[in-house]
């Protein structure tokens, strides 16, 4: 039966109920962070409910989960939340968290206002809205704010804005066991394997995807790159496929299955360079503390050029390393920024260095399950 990595505290944390919703708009993303929420949280001795409107993600992240093999968790079909029949038999949760923004359903907000107002003395659940992560400014100013509820069933009450972020004035990061085990000194394994460099692929469709596997094949080093199920496997394999794209013979592709999330730890702690996207692999990228590339969930607008900057910025990056970033995120030519260079090659060189840095200083400060029971705590 999977377990949930255990997570070291100074004292036992109240237990608590707690109903996680989580609505799948695309991509692993939002199931992928509020599933290690739910674990992180079921780890610290809290009964968590995940109610999610897609939920086939964890028979291959989580194996178990969707069978209630996974201690502390219990998913729930959203459809459901809606059915008084349901409801009825559930008990009152002290937490209520929208993932992301998403809106708790009517039928399940009107059943638990009015069984709570039915009954005296019965504590409203503390309601946060768990939003998208970012570096950007407003993080730190917006974390922890109330927003009256002003309509509906539960008018009157109050939601708090939760913030995931990189500073100590945001909602913090979840951590990973690869995670845990630098935080205790422990080596999470080994980098590289019989000189072969090591790419993890986990992308959208970056048009600088034909450059990048030029550098690797100019580069002249034997590697190995490791291509993630699903979109960037199809982008890998689009390319290569109808054979005007050819690579030399020491660069090998090969394409990987859907993998756990601890698997997926696991490859990114042993890899010499990641290439992730959108937020969760962005997080577990950090606590591998490896050099990476990270392309940002893409936006018409271009607001993810804001997100992009202000990652590195707080990163503290060099301009190599910033160059390259633009360039994997397509804000400036592929053909302008070698993708592949000195600078994230060597092991011990400056990105390398920067990316084990930037994880130190996440260690020091308190993870986000930690910082959301702080509020908890204070709010109920």
């Amino acid at each position: 039966m999977p377990r949930p990595p255990a997570s070291p505290k100074s004292a036992p944390d109240q237990p608590r109920l707690w109903d996680i919703f989580c609505h799948v708009v695309d991509n692993f993303g939002d199931v992928g962070v509020l599933w290690r929420l739910s674990a992180a949280l079921a780890a610290r001795g809290q009964q968590v409910r995940l109610w999610i409107d897609d939920a086939s993600a964890l028979a291959w992240m989580a194996p178990g989960a969707l069978a209630g093999e996974w201690p502390g968790v219990r998913v729930m079909a959203w459809a459901d939340a809606e059915h008084a029949s349901v409801c009825s038999a559930l008990p009152c949760a002290d937490v209520w968290i929208e993932g992301f923004g998403c809106d708790i359903p009517p039928g399940f907000v009107a059943h638990f206002a009015d069984r709570i107002g039915a009954q005296a003395g019965m504590l409203q659940p503390v309601w946060i809205n768990l939003e998208y992560l970012s570096a950007e400014a407003y993080v730190d100013r917006n974390h922890g704010l109330p927003s009256p509820v002003l309509s509906g069933p539960a008018r009157g009450w109050t939601k708090y804005f939760f913030y995931p972020g990189f500073t100590a004035g945001s909602g913090g990061l979840i951590r990973n066991a690869v995670a845990q085990a630098a935080a205790s000194s422990i080596n999470p394994g080994p980098t590289s394997s019989d000189g072969v460099r090591q790419i993890s692929l986990f992308c959208y469709e970056p048009e600088a995807l034909p450059a990048l596997l030029n550098s690797l094949g100019q580069d002249g080093r034997p590697s190995q790159l490791l291509v993630a199920h699903g979109r960037a496997t199809q982008a890998v394999h689009g390319l290569l496929a109808d054979g005007h794209f050819r690579l030399p013979g020491h660069v090998q592709v090969d394409y990987l299955p859907a993998l756990r999330q601890t698997q997926f730890d696991a490859l990114l702690g042993r890899c010499d360079l990641n290439m992730v996207r959108g937020e969760d692999s962005l997080v577990q990228a950090l606590w591998a503390g490896k050099p990476f590339i990270w392309q940002a969930y893409p936006q018409t607008d271009a607001a993810h050029r804001a997100k992009l900057d202000a990652l590195l910025d707080w990163l503290q990056t060099d301009s190599a390393v910033r160059d390259v970033h633009r360039a994997w995120n397509g804000f400036c030519q592929p053909a302008d920024v070698p993708l592949w260079d000195q600078t994230l090659a060597d092991a011990d060189g400056r990105w390398a260095k920067q990316a084990t840095e930037a994880r130190q200083r996440l260690l020091v400060q308190e993870d986000l399950p930690t910082r959301l029971l702080k509020l908890v705590d204070e709010k109920r």
